[in-house]
């Protein structure tokens, strides 16, 4: 192994997200594990995303502008293109990773050769940083994979898997909403997907919205008839359009009835107080450690 390269690589797409990403950015830098690049491409943005990142002053963090719009999917192609690492792994511009995040995962990688991608669990937390939800994966492959139309139960912000793998199989180009579950549908019969119990990544939803939600499932219930067709699996062109059509049925009444906001929240799993006091600690470390040229994000 070359010890002048880095083992991980961190692909964080990004787009209009001033407001967050200096938090983002610094939960990657304050990680505990210290071999890694973090790959900032910015897809297109009109604010001071890329100003802020570039007053990051560390080696480790390579930025890319692009002038154009083109998507998480090619970007994180891209991203994957650039890495050096044996490792890629995923981050968003306005979300924050725990600091142990990559050694705990880097250990579980090497002591798994077969394991090709590796989640967690993740914090939900709202605009002001306040823990709202706790979601926990599900851990084997054959359990992500029983029902593939269902949910695969791996969060796509703490994917870490090895770089050759994300090669062999980039994300579909134009997916824009389901990029995720696209992605883990087709390779899952030639790939072992795993995760791990541990919180790895607090994500911030500001506003649940069924306007994502639906596209997204009219996006899978493509992907399950192109890919029930090419595996020549039949549960997915009849069980799989079935209940995801349902669902999405069931979130159009939702949303025409105006229960979107209450039916939504009931889908975050409530979160422990062990949970909150340990993501308040994260939080407040991240925000502490901000180097004194980044102005504090506004929030």
């Amino acid at each position: 192994m070359n010890d002048r390269l880095p083992l991980i690589s961190i692909g964080m797409p990004v787009f209009n997200c001033e407001r967050t990403v200096a938090e983002s950015v610094q939960s990657i830098v304050q990680q505990t594990y210290r071999n890694w690049e973090l790959i900032v491409i910015d897809d297109g943005s009109s604010d001071n995303t890329v100003k802020i990142v570039s007053q990051f002053q560390d080696a480790r963090i390579k930025i890319i502008r692009e002038e154009s719009n083109h998507g998480l999917a090619a970007r994180l192609n891209e991203a994957v293109i650039q890495s050096r690492g044996e490792f890629f792994g995923r981050m968003d511009g306005d979300d924050v990773s725990y600091p142990n995040r990559f050694q705990s995962q880097l250990a579980y990688l090497l002591r798994h050769p077969q394991v090709d991608v590796l989640g967690g669990a993740i914090l939900i937390f709202d605009g002001e940083g306040s823990p709202i939800g706790l979601r926990v994966p599900f851990l084997d492959h054959n359990t992500m994979c029983r029902r593939p139309w269902g949910k695969f139960g791996i969060p796509h912000v703490t994917w870490i898997g090895r770089t050759s793998w994300f090669r062999r199989n980039p994300y579909k180009i134009g997916a824009r909403c389901a990029q995720d579950r696209e992605l883990l549908l087709r390779s899952r019969c030639t790939s072992c997907f795993a995760a791990m119990e541990d919180v790895l990544v607090g994500v911030r939803e500001l506003r649940i919205s069924l306007k994502k939600t639906v596209p997204a499932r009219l996006e899978f219930v493509q992907a399950m008839v192109r890919e029930g067709i090419r595996q020549r699996c039949p549960s997915l062109l009849t069980v799989g359009v079935a209940v995801e059509s349902t669902k999405i049925l069931l979130d159009a009444t939702a949303v025409w009835s105006g229960l979107e906001y209450r039916l939504l929240r009931h889908r975050i799993p409530s979160c422990p107080q062990i949970a909150k006091d340990e993501w308040i600690q994260v939080r407040d470390q991240v925000r502490a450690s901000m180097p004194s040229q980044i102005a504090t994000p506004v929030r």
